[in-house]
């Protein structure tokens, strides 16, 4: 059949799937929805054997002390993650700057350093900075290794969303005499931040995740907390692995859906003022 002589609801990539296709999809899905029902239901029976959902194990969470251990590590845990959120973020913007500079010696070692530490594992990072300087002060550790290895993407991220302006931007400053600093500051980083923002912010909730690591250098953030919670049993109830799990988990979930909220806000106010200025521009 010509591109011609397609039906309007066709496309140009793949054919609308016939009566045959269709019940073939749905039987699949039907199969699908069965096996994750099927999985679910057996771990939910497994952990009924082990006595994970006997209530005695909630028990503990009524003590006070525990209470403040949990409030301690996420205290811990959003300092680890402020201090890193700003180190990364002031390194990937030096980075970003050494990439983008017209002296080929700071390119260079700032690209060799940006993609270095982008492709270094971050928990590899991490322990060996604990072994190596920080073993007295694990919250360093982690916070320098969050700082060097987030640096290194946003660097990309800020980048980037710089080369992504259009060129005729900057060759129209370089017309009025301008030079570079003034076209970075003035023309190309303002437009390249409301586009880049929300990936950074994104990037930042995956440093709050990482906040997690913590736990394998003995630092005592949230889930170091959880996992010592975790390991002392309660009376004959056993060990109270599903209420942690189920106390800690919906902290971190939460933390990051706010970061997410504000770089949706901070999207939505950033497309409001550009229509509002196309507006009176118009």
């Amino acid at each position: 059949m010509s591109l011609l002589n397609r039906p309007a609801t066709a496309s140009v990539l793949y054919d609308t799937p016939g009566p045959r296709a269709r019940a073939r999809y749905r039987l699949f899905g039907v199969v699908s929805l069965i096996a994750v029902a099927g999985l679910l239901a057996y771990v939910v029976l497994a952990l009924a054997d082990n006595g994970q959902f006997d209530p005695g194990l909630w028990d503990a969470f009524q003590y006070n002390t525990v209470q403040q251990r949990i409030l301690d590590g996420l205290l811990a845990t959003l300092q680890a993650f402020g201090l890193a959120a700003l180190f990364s973020l002031t390194l990937g913007a030096l980075l970003a700057a050494g990439q983008l500079s017209d002296h080929k010696p700071v390119r260079w070692a700032c690209t060799a350093f940006t993609q270095f530490f982008r492709a270094m594992p971050l928990l590899i990072l991490i322990v060996g900075l604990y072994y190596a300087f920080f073993a007295q002060q694990p919250m360093w550790a982690l916070v320098l290794g969050l700082s060097l290895y987030n640096g290194a993407v946003q660097a990309e991220i800020i980048r980037s969303g710089v080369n992504a302006v259009p060129r005729g931007q900057s060759e129209a400053a370089y017309g009025l005499g301008m030079h570079k600093t003034q076209v970075m500051t003035s023309i190309l980083v303002p437009q390249a931040v409301r586009t880049m923002l929300p990936t950074m912010i994104g990037q930042l909730v995956v440093t709050l995740k990482d906040t997690s690591l913590g736990f394998v250098i003995t630092f005592h953030e949230l889930l170091f907390v959880g996992k010592a919670i975790a390991s002392q049993p309660i009376n004959s109830a056993g060990f109270p692995y599903i209420p942690v799990v189920l106390v800690i988990g919906p902290i971190y979930i939460a933390m990051c859906l706010l970061l997410t909220a504000l770089a949706r806000w901070i999207e939505a106010r950033g497309r409001r003022g550009a229509n509002r200025r196309t507006s009176a521009a118009a």
